[in-house]
């Protein structure tokens, strides 16, 4: 069975929609289109909305919620779109004419209701705004993984693009029939595989959303997958302990930390560090596996983590960055890694490292035509076998850098990625977006932007500032035409802010002015590397 610990790391990767790990809306007081709250007045019952005639429709239904603590009443609209397209929009008694919409984690399936999306609901219309979300076409309770495609390869298309398209279109009708006026603006938040998601709308459907916030976006699922692969074959041919990790993670930092003038217990840009595990980690004596020291295969194995996957002296995707190793907080110092679990398989037997256990769902269930669900990942020869997901990259991946029908209806796009990601590789991020702001120079950074975040997990987490507002800024960019020149993040502890830094747009860097507290944001200004 697997660990207590083994099971959060997979769930992790469900539960991380982004808009319930940052803090959207944080800002609202101080916004420049002053969007926090409506006056706009439903024009019909809620109820009404039962009997809707709408396009794909398969059932809809629609009941009054009345007010509740700091939520207000709204009219709670769920459905199902053909086939299979589960849905919900939920529609404030006081409008602000704005549409709100979150996505999904992993391989999607989440129950609408769940806690994590309840809060995010809840969140949405207290500040005024129509609110949806669709579980793109199965349910993971019932069809675990990529399994949802044996029932009809039709959901692997709504699991990938189709669903969240229809489910907006879906949404903004019935706020039109409901409040008896079209929607003003639209806008999408949210991270993991809801990035990927943003980005897809972008290139595929750039007139769906005015403003998209993609959290750590899995903007390349074929190329994570056989990054995934590459990773689960290292550390199965050579174990590596979490406990080893943690030595690495330590090395890592006393080398990096100070690598951008400030030693502050944080790497700024893991890219500028020279680090080569060999080198850099005591090497175990002849015959020896202490605790302090690596094998030289076990250097090895964690050096193939940070270089990525790579075939005939090439590389085929980015590996994880210095410092993604990280270690969890402890009282008495941590000795565990957030490789462990996520990257590092778990040590029971039958258990899987999370991203390994995406990947590998990916291959079986989304890669092969027809389905493959014993395949074998030890097969996978990585000189020859890429082609093979080829087909469902087309289908799947968040990679067209074409983004001018978006740029040209005014459409703004914010993308954030942690340096720390130990689920994501950020450099994938980093890529898109450098090839994005070439397909759409000049002046790309008039309507894209890309915040890097120091010393942060995957969508939230790790030892770095953590929680943003990406959406007042996105909201105020395409309102007030306001680019981000920052993102102020802060470290959240028992609700208390702990350290503040600036994110500073892509290619800039927050540099210490020289005074100040170093977990003072005020201290910092945005410079070029």
């Amino acid at each position: 069975m697997r660990s207590v610990q083994a099971l959060a790391a997979a769930a992790a990767i469900m539960s991380f929609v982004g808009a319930a790990h940052a803090q959207p809306f944080a800002e609202a007081k101080t916004s420049k289109s002053k969007y926090s709250g409506g006056a706009l007045a439903p024009k019909s019952a809620c109820d009404a909305l039962a009997t809707a005639k709408l396009d794909e429709l398969v059932e809809i239904k629609a009941t009054a919620v009345a007010a509740a603590a700091d939520v207000p009443a709204y009219c709670h609209v769920s459905g199902v779109l053909q086939p299979e397209v589960a849905f919900e929009v939920n529609l404030p008694a006081a409008w602000n004419g704005r549409f709100y919409m979150i996505g999904n984690g992993g391989h999607a399936g989440e129950e609408l209701d769940g806690p994590g999306r309840a809060a995010q609901r809840d969140q949405a219309v207290s500040h005024g705004f129509v609110m949806a979300g669709t579980n793109t076409g199965h349910y993971a309770s019932k069809e675990p993984g990529g399994t949802f495609v044996l029932s009809n390869p039709q959901k692997a298309i709504d699991y990938a693009y189709r669903a969240v398209h229809v489910t907006a279109t879906t949404a903004k009708e019935i706020a039109h029939r409901y409040y008896g006026q079209a929607v003003a603006h639209s806008y999408w938040n949210s991270c993991s595989n809801g990035g990927r998601q943003g980005l897809l709308e972008a290139q595929r459907y750039p007139d769906d959303f005015d403003g998209i916030v993609a959290n750590a976006p899995w903007v390349d699922q074929t190329g994570f997958t056989i990054g995934a692969l590459w990773n689960q074959r290292a550390f199965a041919e050579t174990p590596v302990s979490a406990e080893k990790i943690a030595l690495v993670a330590n090395a890592v930092m006393a080398k990096c930390d100070a690598v951008d003038g400030l030693k502050d217990g944080l790497i700024d840009d893991p890219r500028r560090c020279s680090f080569k595990v060999a080198k850099d980690v005591a090497t175990c004596p002849a015959g020896s596996d202490a605790a302090t020291c690596l094998t030289p295969a076990q250097a090895a194995a964690i050096q193939k983590v940070y270089d990525g996957p790579s075939a005939n002296g090439k590389q085929l995707f980015p590996g994880f960055m210095l410092g993604s190793e990280g270690l969890a907080a402890g009282p008495n110092g941590a000795t565990n890694s957030l490789w462990a679990n996520l990257i590092l398989p778990p040590t029971q037997a039958d258990a899987k490292a999370a991203d390994f256990n995406l990947a590998e769902n990916t291959m079986r269930y989304l890669v092969f035509q027809p389905p493959q669900p014993d395949y074998d990942y030890k097969t996978f020869n990585f000189d020859r076998d890429p082609p093979l997901l080829e087909r469902w990259g087309k289908v799947a991946n968040a990679t067209d850098t074409n983004l001018k029908p978006f740029r040209a209806r005014g459409g703004k796009l914010i993308m954030t990625y942690g340096w720390a990601d130990t689920i994501l590789q950020p450099m994938m991020g980093v890529n898109y977006y450098e090839a994005a702001s070439k397909t759409n120079a000049p002046n790309a950074p008039e309507f894209m932007r890309l915040f890097m975040v120091p010393g942060m997990a995957h969508c939230a987490g790790g030892i770095g500032p953590d929680q943003n507002d990406a959406v007042t800024a996105v909201i105020d960019w395409v309102e007030k035409g306001v680019a981000p020149e920052k993102i102020v993040a802060k470290k959240l502890v028992n609700g208390a802010v702990t350290r503040s830094r600036p994110l500073c747009p892509y290619p800039q860097v927050a540099r210490y002015k020289g005074q100040g507290s170093t977990d003072d944001a005020a201290s910092f200004e945005c410079r070029a590397p």
